[in-house]
């Protein structure tokens, strides 16, 4: 057999369902294994590998395939999201606290299934393959736990605490529900909720569509949404770490979104510090507002003459 056939073969073993022994995944976990067509399973190696630079390049230059950058997320969702949730492979092993979308995201063979890669064809195989499946549940439990140690803990105004994965951009946002709201929001309630890793982490659905709010089309929606209902204020905030601040252009977008809603729109756009708030304040759209996670008794009012308010 090739070494594709040979990865299939390793991958059905595993208990992987048709779809994720695929030939893509096949490539994948020969990459991820440091394995070429005339190298032997007993050389297999455990490594840290990215998706563009590390396993499509592998894949690319030792398989003769030609997959293009655009298709990285294929492999990402449609190969190693399931590597990881079958405990094949280790999700960001060197930096768990990688946010989602970090370009330093990694991936690298789980110890387990190295050993069994390495015993494939051997006498030592069907046992290492027992061995594998009498663990793994207790290894997803375990590497589960782990993983929710980085999540970064909301204290919500009922004084339920959820979990929003690891990552800058998500620290800014939990800033924004424990920080901004208590200080700006009058007591407001939240409504909508986003994660990094899960765009509908948390939302209100019946209270958005109260308000007029389309909660059909999450792409669209701003990182938190809270509501003021003694003002009849609705607080559209962005997080900003690279990108998105309420510019002129989000803010035409998201007056023509919100058309059908009838309460008052206050825009905010929240920054971690004043250094990532002067790389984007050019870029501010006039009446609406920012906010610093790092002087969060303080607003900046991009609004002439007026306070805040809604526009």
């Amino acid at each position: 057999m090739s070494k594709i056939e040979e990865a299939q073969e390793i991958l059905k073993a595993l208990g992987l369902p048709p779809a994720q022994y695929n030939e893509m995944a096949a490539l994948t976990f020969l990459a991820i294994c440091n394995i070429k067509e005339n190298d032997k399973w007993s050389h297999a190696k455990r490594q840290s590998l990215g998706v563009t630079k590390g396993i499509m390049t592998f894949v690319n230059d030792n398989y003769g395939k030609s997959y293009a950058p655009n298709t990285r997320e294929t492999f990402r969702r449609q190969v190693l999201h399931q590597f990881v949730h079958a405990r094949l492979v280790d999700y960001n092993p060197d930096d768990p606290t990688l946010p989602v979308n970090s370009p330093k995201t990694h991936y690298a063979l789980t110890p387990e299934v190295l050993e069994v890669a390495k015993k494939y064809k051997t006498k030592g195989w069907q046992n290492a393959l027992k061995k594998f499946h009498e663990t793994v549940g207790k290894l997803s439990e375990i590497y589960w736990k782990e993983r929710d140690l980085h999540k970064i803990p909301v204290t919500l105004q009922n004084g339920k605490t959820i979990k929003l994965s690891a990552g800058k951009h998500n620290e800014v946002q939990a800033a924004i529900v424990e920080q901004f709201a208590p200080r700006f929001t009058n007591g407001g309630t939240l409504l909508y909720l986003g994660d990094t890793a899960k765009k509908d982490f948390f939302v209100d659905k019946k209270c958005l569509q109260e308000l007029g709010v389309p909660i059909d089309q999450h792409d669209k929606l701003p990182d938190v949404i809270i509501y003021d209902d003694k003002r009849k204020w609705l607080f559209l905030i962005e997080a900003v770490i690279t990108h998105g601040p309420v510019s002129p252009k989000r803010l035409l977008e998201l007056e023509d979104f919100l058309k059908n809603c009838k309460v008052g729109k206050v825009y905010v756009t929240a920054f971690p510090d004043g250094t990532v708030f002067k790389k984007h304040s050019s870029n501010i759209a006039w009446e609406t507002e920012v906010w610093l996670m790092d002087a969060p008794d303080h607003m900046i009012h991009f609004n002439g003459d007026r306070f805040i308010g809604p526009r």
